[in-house]
């Protein structure tokens, strides 16, 4: 009888029962995988590239427009920039001071994204590693700083530089992008070093690195898209503010790019031309920042998406 039962378990499976069983889980998975992907393959190219192409056109034309207006001659109306003339960007760069307003942007450009990556780069390994007992609160307070508009600091900050005797210097400008980059910068980072596991400063560590030696040596290096997004945010925003360059610089030589480009618009008449090309003059560094940047920026979002 025992025989007899282990002859019967030791028998195949009936087709029945094959038939009926489960498949393993990674099948099921493949399965659905590959029906997702035929799903997909199925969907006509034309509903995929019309909606791109109409937004792609959506967004190309303002900046065409902008360049008509830039290349064409004056008083010219035609829908093609021919001939080409360049007697506008020779007209606000020279007769308007563009080239002095340009490298005003540029140092308040470059200054606020060294400061902002550089404090942020400390305020952000500080949550991080460590464990104090107002960090929720501090953490807190960062998130609702982000939902008090610069307009209303205006008058403080205004007090405040004119009894430091920072008024009609780049110095207030520099220093009031930088506290209003800090915040998100700050959480930013802060959230790219939880990325990065402890074990990796701690081998360090015990290598005999000190805590700096071993942040710059293990740390810095795998924060590098992090960092880079974010210092391209405060370089953008400092390129393109507006209200705290026409609040703190009175003189002409100490404006920026968009005050440059307000003064470019009369009571009574604007000069289209002049003012495109100024625009096209002020869109430039920040079209090849992001051309350069773009990949590290694609990573520096997923990295900062993802924990672990």
């Amino acid at each position: 009888m025992t025989a007899a039962l282990a002859e019967k378990g030791s028998s195949p499976a009936s087709p029945s029962a094959v038939a009926h069983a489960p498949a393993p889980p990674g099948r099921r998975v493949r399965g659905r995988a590959s029906r997702r992907e035929r799903a997909f393959d199925d969907v006509p190219r034309w509903q995929i590239y019309l909606p791109l192409a109409l937004y792609l056109l959506f967004t190309l034309v303002p900046f065409y427009w902008m360049l008509l207006f830039a290349l064409r001659p004056a008083g010219s109306t035609a829908l093609l920039p021919w001939p080409l003339t360049f007697e506008h960007f020779e007209k606000v760069w020279n007769e308007r001071s563009f080239g002095m307003f340009f490298q005003n942007s540029m140092i308040v450009g470059v200054a606020t994204l060294v400061m902002t990556t550089g404090i942020a780069l400390a305020g952000g390994y500080a949550l991080a590693r460590f464990e104090f007992r107002i960090k929720n609160g501090f953490m807190l307070a960062l998130l609702c700083s982000q939902f008090i508009p610069g307009a209303l600091m205006l008058v403080p900050l205004f007090e405040i530089f004119k009894n430091l005797q920072m008024i009609n210097s780049l110095g207030s400008v520099i220093i009031a992008e930088t506290v209003f980059q800090l915040p998100l910068s700050i959480i930013l980072i802060s959230g790219f070093i939880k990325n990065v596991p402890v074990s990796l400063e701690e081998a360090a560590w015990v290598d005999g690195c000190s805590r700096f030696r071993a942040f710059c040596a293990v740390v810095l290096p795998l924060l590098r898209p992090g960092l880079i997004a974010v210092g391209s945010f405060a370089f953008v925003h400092s390129w393109n503010h507006f209200l705290f360059a026409l609040m703190f610089l009175s003189e002409q030589d100490k404006q920026t790019i968009p005050v440059g480009l307000n003064t470019l618009i009369g009571a009574d008449s604007v000069d289209l031309g002049a003012l495109a090309a100024g625009g096209v003059i002020a869109a430039v560094p920040v079209v090849i920042v992001f051309a350069f940047i773009q990949k590290w920026l694609i990573t520096g979002f997923s990295a900062g998406a993802v924990k672990g």
